[in-house]
């Protein structure tokens, strides 16, 4: 009798030990548990720590609550000035309601992923290619609204969605380089002029100043060629100043000043050549032009033609 009445013991303790081994469920600090009762949702959701089911007739369902990092793949889409990119970004999302994310939607890392795709295919065709490149932070709010707003109905919350990159034809990329190099060589060219401009006013004051004391350029010529003979060339270009030429030509003139009165004499002129008579073919004498290209006074108003009877006539 008392060995029958042990075995039985023996026998309720294993099957506790089996029934407690089948109900005993345990959700993990980051895991809720959902607990569906003949198919349905029964009671609230189940804490982290160790939880009892009715073997065969209850089903726990565990939802992780952690943030997922879902990457969308690279979408190609035409932007709106007609460029062609591909884009692909990422989403950061966690589960809000455990029991929403199982019941509402069927898999819903799927759905947003689908979503994603869907968003971000929607952004790239209203948006500029200056707007993919540089404004990335409000494009990234508007397609974290864009996904957001269906996943609240099913108990997920979007924390952030990041454009990662933007992939250009190549033949783009070389108009953006070209466009680049252009704006640089402007910018390049505009300094260079403004510190043309600013050099020249500052020339321009200081040979206002030198120009009272004709010392300071013959001190500013001799740093000039100290600077220059410095680099040991071998051939040394030195600038003559007008002044020092001025002061050349006055050291050559006599002292004394011509006093008034006194006639400039000029150097004689030579005498003008008379050019010879020359003979036409009818025998007529003529008058060369002289150095000034007129005729004489006297040949000039007399024409000599031959007689008939001997001798020449005068008109």
């Amino acid at each position: 009798m008392l060995q029958e009445l042990v075995g039985a013991i023996v026998a309720l303790v294993c099957v506790a030990l089996v029934y407690t081994g089948m109900a005993a469920r345990v959700v993990k600090q980051y895991e809720r548990g959902v607990l569906f009762r003949l198919g349905r949702v029964a009671g609230e959701v189940r804490p982290p720590g160790l939880t009892l089911i009715i073997p065969f007739v209850d089903r726990l369902a565990k939802v992780n609550m952690q943030i997922v990092t879902l990457p969308i793949p690279a979408q190609e889409g035409i932007t709106r000035d007609n460029v062609t990119v591909r884009v692909d970004a990422v989403v950061y999302f966690r589960v809000v309601d455990a029991t929403s994310a199982l019941v509402k939607v069927e898999d819903y890392k799927f759905a947003v992923s689908q979503m994603a795709q869907t968003s971000l295919r929607s952004i790239i065709g209203k948006s500029d290619l200056d707007d993919l490149l540089s404004n990335r932070e409000q494009l990234n709010q508007g397609l974290e609204l864009m996904i957001d707003s269906p996943a609240v109905g099913w108990g997920i919350q979007v924390d952030r969605v990041e454009i990662k990159d933007v992939s250009l034809p190549d033949t783009m990329k070389r108009s953006m380089a070209r466009q680049a190099e252009a704006d640089r060589e402007r910018r390049a060219r505009i300094i260079n002029a403004d510190a043309e401009l600013q050099a020249s006013k500052k020339l321009a004051e200081a040979a206002q100043q030198m120009s009272g004391t004709p010392a300071a350029l013959q001190l500013r010529l001799l740093q000039t060629v100290m600077a220059v003979s410095a680099e040991k060339n071998s051939t040394l270009v030195l600038p003559i100043p007008v002044e020092l030429l001025h002061f050349l030509e006055r050291g050559n003139r006599p002292d004394t000043p011509p006093t008034e009165g006194t006639a400039h004499q000029t150097p004689e002129q030579p005498p003008k050549e008379i050019a010879p008579e020359e003979t036409t073919p009818n025998g007529d004498l003529t008058q060369a032009p002289d150095l000034n290209g007129a005729l004489g006074p006297e040949i000039g108003r007399h024409h000599l033609t031959p007689n008939p009877g001997g001798g020449s006539r005068s008109d």
